[in-house]
């Protein structure tokens, strides 16, 4: 199961870093992408491999409880990927807060990461 979250956790850190490509890209060049072809497909590609890490996680969790991990940190997570995967394409969302749900959601898959490969 570990190496199995292992695999999505690193999934999930990949997509994070395309949220950041993508929401440079539609702030600095102004690019408009397409709800129904781009925007959607991309948003439950990811929907769906964030709920099948959130359900493994907090199976692992309970049965593998952390010091620095907890139940709510995936919740906030999965919401975090959520808002991030549909915000990345709207140049006019709010930088600063955009920017921390990004740092969040890097910091507590690496932790995860960190954990996993010990």
């Amino acid at each position: 199961m570990s190496e199995q979250i292992l695999q999505l956790t690193k999934r999930l850190l990949n997509y994070n870093h395309l949220f950041m490509k993508y929401y440079e890209e539609a702030r600095e060049k102004g690019t408009s992408y397409d709800f129904h072809e781009v925007i959607k497909p991309f948003a439950d590609e990811v929907k769906q491999a964030a709920q099948e890490w959130g359900a493994l996680m907090k199976s692992w969790l309970i049965n593998n409880p952390q010091k620095h991990l907890h139940l709510k940190q995936i919740d906030t997570t999965l919401d975090h990927i959520d808002q991030l995967s549909i915000q990345a394409f709207f140049p006019k969302t709010s930088r600063s807060r955009f920017l921390n749900a990004n740092r969040t959601v890097e910091f507590f898959l690496g932790e995860i990461v960190k954990e996993l490969e010990k």
